[in-house]
């Protein structure tokens, strides 16, 4: 699993002209997915999620959670995360799982994600046309991969 996590002070998803869902502060996670993924991604990238330090304290420090935050999530699938773009210009995606294997994978971390929070988390709809707007706090941005964890 392959995440893109960024700290914002708000972000939404439109599908079709229509609001779909959002949050005000927390972090928004753009997920990706490969047929090897496991439970065992989940539950460590999820526990890592959640549990990074990249909100402010009362000294302004990096040095508080999501949880000790309070804030929401909100996790949308991106399978462009897995592009291969060693070879011409146009990006292979063929390391993203496929729909059957993505998608239950997907809401398995939605749902330890909402373990790990003791909240709803948001999300989008996987497969659909989103349109995904932030406001990006910091800015903070972090990528983790389950696969490489540095």
């Amino acid at each position: 699993m392959r995440a893109v996590i960024q700290r914002v002070s708000k972000a939404s998803v439109t599908i079709d002209g229509e609001l779909f869902s959002e949050i005000d502060g927390g972090l928004l996670v753009l997920l990706g997915i490969v047929d090897s993924d496991t439970r065992e991604d989940i539950e460590w990238l999820s526990r890592k999620i959640s549990n990074l330090r990249i909100f402010n304290d009362e000294e302004g420090v990096m040095n508080r959670s999501l949880i000790d935050a309070q804030g929401e999530a909100l996790v949308v699938s991106q399978f462009t995360l897995h592009a291969a773009t060693k070879k011409g210009n146009r990006p292979s995606y063929i390391k993203a799982a496929k729909p059957h294997i993505a998608i239950p994978l997907y809401q398995d971390f939605i749902a330890q994600m909402e373990g790990e929070l003791n909240k709803k988390v948001k999300t989008g709809v996987f497969g659909a046309d989103m349109k995904v707007a932030l406001l990006n706090d910091g800015p903070v941005t972090i990528i983790i991969d389950t696969k490489n964890r540095e």
